[in-house]
């Protein structure tokens, strides 16, 4: 098959990888050239304990009183815009205890499939991308979130996902080089952290050494459509005719989707990150600051900080006050890290790609023949990005699926 992926984060890239080992020919489309986006500056988790939708009991509530501060975790920019309104309205219907028990054993298959295809990358890729399995730690500092996580904690046993209550003391036996603050945490030990940069940008040049062709800086202009199936993308690199096409466009699948005539609501949600350098005593096990909604990683011996959630659009703007919500969080938790403000060139941002239930849209399309869609993954993109492509090459080589897809189905809101 000739197949043209349109997007080329690591979902486009992961299915790149696995399509061409299958031995089709493959095209990655881009707007960009490639060196930034979603996929470059995230926190770098692999989270299969992350079982629980974005779309949950209690999120609504959250959302609205963090609305007001300027420094909160979580945004959503008032405005008149009928697809926020409609996208608003369906994560509120999905936001309850019904849908989030549907949501997690769907969730788990996929996370559980795609960090095994990690595995497998850490040992077949010729580059190390510094793959480590040192579990997450969840920590919190109120009675209210320690509730809130023990009932996670809980339901992650219940599904097979190991979790473990810890201690204040237990918590600080695991990192012996950094003070943490913490009333207790949650330990995942099954989760695992890579350098996301270090992946990306050597996961492109080995691509193109195995003869997948990528077109940067391109723009898809229109779809050639017959009889329910594209027979031509035109871009602004010319025009090309695949046998197959993917949809891997993050945060404007929607409205690339639209130019299909296809209904797939999506909302671009914010986050920043930035990284402290030359670190001398760093974190050993990567963590989240609940109160805060904060992700820490240690990368060599520099550590990321990230968070924020700030549904605004396609918008790149960044809001330091966002920022400093970040860096006067992590004093609270780990008070012998001293942070200063970055400077806004040092800040990164990426839109991340939110579907109002918080399930990604993966599989092919009923409507269009040779359309798979592959996007939707909010915060997981990363831990999602082998497993999603490793589905996306069998559904192209017409093989079944190692995951049930039925609760991503991308066209559940046509």
């Amino acid at each position: 098959m000739n197949v043209a992926i349109i997007g080329g984060g690591i979902i486009g890239l992961s299915s790149a990888y696995y399509l061409r080992r299958a031995g089709h020919e493959v095209t990655i489309i881009d707007k960009g050239d490639l060196s930034d986006g979603c996929s470059h500056g995230n926190a770098g988790m692999i989270v299969p304990s992350h079982i629980i939708p974005l779309a949950a009991p209690g999120m609504i509530a959250k959302g609205i009183r963090w609305m007001f501060n300027s420094t909160s975790p979580f945004y959503v920019k008032p405005r008149l815009n009928a697809d926020l309104l409609k996208w608003g309205y369906q994560f509120y219907k999905h936001a309850n205890e019904r849908h989030v028990q549907a949501a997690i054993p769907a969730l788990k298959e996929l996370s559980f499939y795609s960090k095994a295809q990690y595995q497998q990358l850490a040992k077949d890729l010729p580059f190390n991308f510094d793959y480590a399995e040192r579990g997450l730690l969840m920590l919190y500092q109120t009675a209210e979130t320690e509730h809130e996580e023990a009932e996670t904690a809980a339901i992650a046993n219940d599904h097979g996902v190991k979790a473990q209550i810890l201690s204040q003391e237990e918590v600080q036996a695991l990192e012996p080089d950094v003070r943490v603050t913490a009333r207790g945490g949650v330990y995942f030990p099954g989760d695992a952290h890579l350098t996301p940069q270090n992946l990306m940008n050597q996961l492109i040049p080995f691509l193109k050494s195995k003869g997948v062709t990528i077109l940067s800086n391109t723009e898809v202009q229109h779809f050639g459509l017959t009889n329910g199936k594209i027979n031509s993308i035109t871009t602004s690199s010319g025009e090309l005719k695949p046998d197959e096409v993917v949809l891997a466009t993050g945060s404007w699948s929607g409205a690339l989707a639209s130019k299909l005539k296809l209904n797939l609501p999506m909302q671009a949600g914010k986050g920043y990150s930035f990284l402290l350098k030359d670190v001398t005593k760093n974190i050993r096990i990567p963590s989240i600051f609940l109160e805060a909604r904060v992700a820490v990683t240690p990368m060599g011996n520099q550590l990321r900080f990230g968070g924020t959630m700030e549904i605004t659009g396609v918008d790149h703007s960044i809001s330091m006050n966002r920022v400093k919500g970040i860096v006067e969080a992590i004093p609270r938790y780990y008070p012998e890290l001293k942070v200063a403000m970055p400077a806004i060139e040092n800040v990164w941002h990426g839109l991340r790609p939110c579907s109002p239930d918080g399930l990604p849209y993966i599989g092919r399309s009923q409507k269009i023949s040779n359309l798979i869609l592959a996007t939707g993954h909010a915060m997981m993109g990363l831990s999602l990005g082998p497993g999603t492509g490793k589905i996306v090459a069998d559904l192209v080589s017409g093989k079944s699926t190692a995951v049930q897809l039925r609760s991503f189905n991308p066209e559940r809101f046509a």
